[in-house]
């Protein structure tokens, strides 16, 4: 119980208005379209330069973990998810939304993100160095598993056509091989040389959602409010007694995310992905995912969250990120001369135990700022949908423009868009797209460091299924696939 010498260092007043400023600006660039976590994070290290190890690090802990959750506001509202980890959560927040319930998505995200935050908050106060040597064990080979069990998930997330699904995936995986191969260094697909770089993820995102949903917007002429967006009047204390009562939601989203976290590389949009493709496999009212089935926030939100938690465990133990934004803490560690290791909780305890308490705390300010801004959400909801549209344009290129200061991005994101724009016309959807973009490079980078180390041993082959925990992963992949012929198979019976 250590953790509790330190408690009273978070309530300084300098410590809780970084708190509260980093909470609120964490919410609000996690809204904004394509500035992800881990690039707000990253923003903002350079500002902890003169700031003190134990500040720069609260600041950066409660902007990290308010991102997050603060994706979804734009996710329910706009269809746009604010990050790669949202994504899961437009699937059934932007339906609640056009049903007149978005007060009531809203507060659903902002508590299962508190609950699913607060778990992953203790697992790392209370089983850091447990968890650190299972981290330790995901080599390439099971990182290559993982990554294609996330691909078995695509069929399901398309939830008109098993087949359209995977057709989408696997257009996206291809996507992910465009420019230059990470191991070997060729050109790939580069058709032109605004595609060299490769498809930027960030640009995907915002192109896959963002522009179908101003082209849409435009297509009413009429541009009039969205009737449809009427603010429901939905009381706090209901959606607090509906929320925790979903108990199978919470459990499958806490513990997804909490694995998911600890596993090297893996990020939230996979714990997102994968909780709400397990929560619809067990759940009795499967036919309602896509249409605002409340379940399917609760698990994606508690999953993004409960992921930031344990994806600090093997950064603050091994010096191993458990995902992309952990990797960007690592750079704010290393600037004030902390170095990942023993010496963290030891040398430096007094400065570790407080950024960790502060992470606890920040859960229960996100909790109370992003309350608030759902009940602000009318005014997005009535604004003219004209407006609205010149809005997330000018938000969509700015976002895209901002991560690499590269306009051959911004011209990638237009060319998505509007291609998705006309497949969304034939049915398919935008979201396994980006999750074969997201999972190809984890998948090949990961086959080719485990082909190179297979090469020395007994071959590809018995490298890759070799060892339990290759075994337990390729079971998963089977029964995952099996589960969604099954679903198509049940399907077309009962049509």
């Amino acid at each position: 119980m250590e953790f509790l010498n330190y408690f009273s260092n978070v309530f300084t007043f300098a410590n809780i208005l970084i708190l509260v400023l980093g909470t609120i600006g964490g919410l609000l660039l996690g809204a904004a379209p394509g500035l992800s976590p881990t690039m707000a994070v990253a923003l903002l290290i350079p500002f902890t330069f003169k700031m003190s190890p134990e500040q720069g690090l609260i600041m950066l802990g409660a902007v990290y973990t308010a991102t997050v959750a603060g994706g979804a506001i734009s996710a329910i509202l706009l269809k746009i998810p604010g990050a790669p980890a949202n994504i899961a959560t437009v699937m059934d927040g932007y339906p609640m939304a056009k049903n007149g319930r978005s007060k009531e998505a809203l507060h659903y995200c902002f508590i299962s993100s508190f609950i699913g935050g607060v778990i992953g908050i203790f697992v790392l106060i209370f089983f850091t160095p447990v968890l650190a040597n299972f981290a330790l064990k995901f080599g390439p080979s099971h990182m290559f598993w993982i990554a294609i069990f996330g691909v078995t998930v695509i069929a399901t997330l398309d939830s008109n056509s098993i087949l359209k699904g995977l057709f989408s995936g696997a257009m996206g995986l291809w996507l992910a091989t465009i420019g230059y191969d990470s191991v070997l260094g060729v050109e790939r697909f580069v058709f032109n040389p605004i595609f060299s770089g490769g498809i930027n993820i960030i640009a995907a995102l915002v192109g896959l959602f963002a522009i179908p949903q101003v082209l849409s917007m435009l297509e009413d002429k009429q541009n009039k409010p969205s009737d449809q967006f009427e603010m429901e009047k939905r009381s706090l204390y209901q959606s607090f007694i509906y929320n925790i009562s979903r108990v199978k939601a919470l459990i499958v989203g806490s513990v997804s995310g909490t694995i998911i976290g600890l596993i090297p590389g893996a990020g939230g949009q996979i714990a997102g992905l994968v909780s709400y493709d397990q929560i619809k496999k067990i759940s009795k009212n499967k036919e309602n995912f896509g249409k605002g089935e409340p379940d399917g926030i609760i698990a994606a939100e508690s999953a993004n969250n409960a992921m930031v938690g344990p994806s600090l465990v093997p950064l603050l133990t091994l010096g191993v990120p458990g995902s992309p934004t952990a990797a960007v803490l690592l750079g704010g560690l290393l600037i004030h001369g902390m170095f990942p290791g023993a010496n963290l909780f030891t040398v430096y305890a007094e400065t570790t135990w407080t950024f960790i308490n502060s992470l606890l705390v920040a859960q229960f300010m996100m909790l109370i700022f992003g309350l608030y801004i759902s009940g602000l959400a009318k005014y997005v909801i009535k604004t003219p949908a004209n407006y609205m549209a010149a809005a997330i344009t000018i938000l969509a290129i700015f976002g895209t423009y901002s991560v690499q200061h590269n306009f051959a991005d911004v011209i990638v994101m237009l060319f998505l868009g509007v291609s998705m724009f006309f497949l969304s016309k034939f049915g398919f959807t935008a979201a396994p797209i980006v999750l074969g973009l997201i999972l190809g490079p984890i998948a090949e980078i990961n086959f080719s460091q485990a082909k190179i180390i297979a090469d020395t041993q007994e071959g590809i082959f018995n490298y890759l299924t070799s060892g339990a925990l290759n075994l337990t992963i390729i079971s998963l992949c089977l029964i995952s696939i099996l589960y969604g012929v099954f679903i198509e198979i049940k399907k077309k019976n009962n049509d």
